[in-house]
């Protein structure tokens, strides 16, 4: 499809009046925990502050050696079960997977830059309830990191947060769980010897009743509490003086493989029950999801609602990432000045760019359904249901591969070493983004992905190359084709929506009958 010149973000044209902003409804302004869907897959995703020996608690969990678990610093781990071990770096630039052994004497392979993840399969008896994942250590998560965790632990379903005995909970760690806590996400601790093994009871500490892990003691017996449950009730009632909303989460001391054992059987049960719950709310049939659907007598002007709404809608998200990308420009040029300076540009900008990725898929997710919701439902006389909704959208993806236009939206934009934006096309590019891969989408568009190619890397990462003034100009160059390029492509997302939208209903108009 031939694109052309893009509406200026001023233009009369694309301003929506008042009437027009419920359609896209309020569109998310940051990427946070979101309920999982009946397809995405159980999912544990483990995190914690470095130090705490969080591999070692993972290891012990499935029974490997801890060298196996082994990740390029700030990539994430995820590891299925699989009945020939194998293991995979994935990452942005590359179309397939970079292969490499799965034992503990296998080297990784040489990279440009870290993998957005890696994916190690075993045959695990455990990873057939859930699958685990590794995050990096919450010291390097900064804003978008977080904003990242928060999406795939919503997606997964449940939270193991390490933490040695000798740590205490960052104020960001706390803001972290403060967000989980009242989700449906489970919460789950373990505690681990800190480094002169199991602290002693500090002065003023909570006992074990306070974490409810021991029942009082018969009258005139002697008291005895180990040293590990004297700990975990301290690490909690510090917890619960800060969010107190994480009262009924499980706490669990990991020293060895015995004590690993109650955490093991909590993550099964866990998976048990979720499993039986996500699947209960997945009908086997949607509502309209089979037969014919009558449309309105007179639908009215609902051609015209959709090309309205869809220029509106492009326009909000435009404005909402531009929003966004300042407020990133902003963040680097802190950690150039006062961070760890130029080396540090690229781990920065690729989690930005990772938050920024999920945030403008979401918004794009919501501002379709919005579309979908006005203009079918006036085509129909009535709202759409899900299984009808479901109907059009395989119908609009089909009419989009048909006409060729849609091709060029699995495209995934790659910020070069000259600060300038490349394209790389195919779902494959796309998945190679991902920190913790979703499950298959039912959404009408693909995801929006951007990533820095491994050529950044090389560039602030050279020895003797900490010019300032050159790093901070290269940033506000990289981000300002990142926004142009990010315009372009919602433009044309919503274009091949009015189009292929469109197309579809009009079929059902002049038919009187919905067949999609």
């Amino acid at each position: 499809m031939k694109q052309g010149p893009l509406p200026s973000i001023d233009s009369p044209d694309d301003m929506a009046g008042p009437a027009d902003l419920p359609i896209c409804g309020p569109l998310p302004t940051r990427v946070g925990v979101t309920g999982a869907t009946p397809a995405e897959p159980l999912g544990v995703v483990a995190v914690g502050p470095a130090g705490a020996d969080r591999r070692a608690v993972l290891a012990t969990l499935l029974g490997l050696d801890p060298v196996m678990l082994t990740v390029p610093t700030g990539s994430w781990l995820v590891v299925r079960n699989a009945k020939v071990p194998t293991r995979a770096a994935f990452v942005p630039g590359y179309r397939q997977p970079h292969s490499y052994g799965a034992d503990r004497n296998a080297a990784g392979p040489a990279l440009a830059r870290p993998p957005r993840r890696v994916e190690l399969s075993v045959p695990e008896p455990l990873l057939r309830h859930f699958t685990l994942i590794d995050s990096p250590d919450t010291a390097t998560l900064g804003v978008a990191g977080t904003r990242v965790l928060l999406d795939a632990v919503g997606r997964a379903g449940a939270l193991l947060f390490v933490i040695a005995a000798d740590q205490a909970f960052t104020a960001a760690e706390l803001n972290l769980l403060t967000e989980v806590a009242p989700t449906s996400v489970e919460v789950v601790f373990a505690v681990t010897p800190g480094a002169a093994s199991w602290a002693p009871l500090a002065d003023g500490a909570a006992t074990t009743e306070d974490a409810g892990a021991s029942v009082p003691p018969a009258e005139g017996a002697a008291t005895e509490v180990d040293s590990a449950s004297v700990t975990v009730a301290a690490h909690r009632a510090a917890l619960l003086a800060a969010v107190p909303a994480l009262a009924g989460a499980r706490w669990f001391p990991v020293g060895d493989a015995e004590s690993a054992a109650d955490l093991r059987r909590a993550l099964v049960g866990w998976s048990s029950r979720e499993g039986l719950q996500r699947a209960s709310v997945d009908p086997p049939v949607l509502p309209g999801e089979h037969g014919r659907i009558p449309v309105a007598a007179d639908p009215g002007d609902w051609s015209d609602r959709l090309d309205r709404h869809t220029r509106s809608c492009a326009q909000r998200i435009r404005q909402h990432l531009a929003l966004e990308l300042a407020n990133i420009h902003l963040r680097a040029v802190q950690e150039i000045v006062f961070g760890v300076g130029c080396a540090g540009l690229p781990d920065l900008l690729d989690r930005e760019m990772a938050a920024l990725s999920l945030l403008a898929t979401a918004q794009c997710d919501q501002a379709v359904h919005g579309i979908m919701n006005d203009v079918v439902g006036r085509v129909l006389g009535v709202p759409p249901t899900e299984g009808v909704r479901r109907r059009i959208s395989t119908a609009v993806r089909y009419g989009m591969l048909d006409d060729r236009p849609g091709q060029e939206l699995d495209k995934v934009l790659l910020i070069t070493s000259t600060a300038g934006v490349a394209g790389l096309t195919g779902p494959e590019a796309i998945d190679a983004l991902a920190s913790y891969p979703a499950a298959a989408r039912t959404e009408v568009l693909p995801p929006v992905a951007v990533a820095l190619s491994g050529g950044c890397w090389q560039q602030w990462r050279t020895p003797g190359n900490d010019d300032h003034s050159a790093a901070r100009a290269w940033s506000q160059r990289a981000v300002r084709e990142v926004e142009l390029g990010l315009s372009r492509e919602i433009s044309r997302r919503f274009e091949v929506i009015r189009l292929s939208l469109g197309t579809v209903l009009s079929d059902a108009v002049d038919h009187g009958i919905l067949l999609a």
